[in-house]
């Protein structure tokens, strides 16, 4: 009777559902370098397993350990057996993409927190990599232009991704978003890549609700470049003092010393003051072809800017919209 009773507990036990799971599906992740009592561990806490110790009887017998056990993403369904779950596991189809999202940072810093948690390689790690100066030379990039050669989207890769992997992949991706067309139009307005990605970011900034005036915005300053006029653009000026929660530039932060404050400056700034979106990009690569040289923000608070031909209008649009932040105790 205890015979049977104990052939029966362990037909249930390795035939019977192995996981107490409160959805139908639930993500596991193997890291790399695991072994079998990782997994073990990671399957209880992360998965409910009910019995872990009929379940490294089993992973031994179907001798699940070393090189089997393979870093990945895998779902575990609720009505999985012991048997089951582990002949999954053991199969290695641990290449179940993952979704990483790639959207607004202001800074390169910014990215290996984002990244790290949709892939293996951890903060640290991506850090480490894509900080480094090596890096960026690596692939003809510098510490300041290398930001722009991570084009925001959503893009699916394997879980078991690390620093350097994810690194070539963004590359692969920017080589192919330049198309040759983008290429020729950068040419025709006479910036680089690099550049064009540097005010994109510019544009961007000014810009974030009302895509359909990034192209007027593009327009206005490749004119005053056309003009070797100072871009004197307000978001390279927040980024150069490093608060963003300022909402109105002050003639104090003006004089704030660094490369990318172009009210100092001329020219471009050395690199993007952000991640800029594609349609950023195509906004300078498609600019407006317009007589502006000055611009504010409208003084209706709607998020659109006025623009303006001559410094005399725009010290007009300027005053109404310095009177308006007045208006809504608006001072820093």
């Amino acid at each position: 009777m205890t015979g049977a009773y104990i052939a029966y507990k362990g037909y249930e036990e390795i035939y019977g559902n192995a996981l107490s799971l409160d959805t139908e599906q639930v993500s596991f992740y193997i890291r790399t370098g695991w072994g079998q009592a990782e997994v073990l561990n990671a399957l209880e806490k992360k998965a409910n397993l009910k019995s872990p110790e009929f379940a490294r009887v089993l992973m031994d017998k179907k001798n699940y350990q070393g090189s089997l056990i393979v870093a990945g993403k895998y779902t575990l369904s609720r009505d999985m057996s012991l048997n089951d779950l582990i002949n999954h596991l053991r199969a290695g189809n641990g290449e179940e993409e993952v979704s990483l999202a790639l959207n607004y940072v202001r800074k390169l810093g910014e990215l290996p927190a984002i990244v790290a948690k949709s892939i293996e390689a951890d903060s640290a790690e991506v850090a480490h990599y894509l900080l480094s100066k090596e890096t960026a030379r690596k692939f003809g990039f510098n510490s300041a232009t290398f930001i722009s050669m991570f084009i925001p989207d959503t893009y699916k890769m394997e879980w078991d991704t690390d620093a350097e992997e994810f690194t070539a992949r963004m590359a692969h991706e920017y080589k192919k978003f330049w198309t040759d067309k983008r290429k020729q139009k950068a040419q025709s307005i006479g910036l680089s890549q690099s550049k064009v990605s540097t005010l994109a970011s510019i544009v961007q900034a000014e810009q974030q609700v009302h895509k359909e005036e990034r192209k007027t915005i593009a327009g206005l300053y490749l004119n005053r470049l056309d003009r070797g006029m100072k871009l004197q653009s307000d978001p390279t000026v927040v980024y150069s003092v490093g608060d963003f929660s300022i909402n109105r530039v002050l003639t104090r932060h003006l004089s704030t010393q660094s490369p990318y404050n172009t009210y100092l400056n001329k020219g471009l700034p050395p690199g993007p003051i952000n991640l800029p979106s594609k349609d950023a990009i195509d906004a300078v690569l498609n600019a407006e072809s317009n007589n502006y040289f000055y611009m504010c923000a409208k003084a209706d608070f709607s998020g659109y800017h006025a623009f303006a031909t001559n410094l005399i209008q725009h010290n007009k649009n300027a005053r109404a919209f310095q009177n308006a932040l007045n208006g809504r105790k608006i001072y820093r």
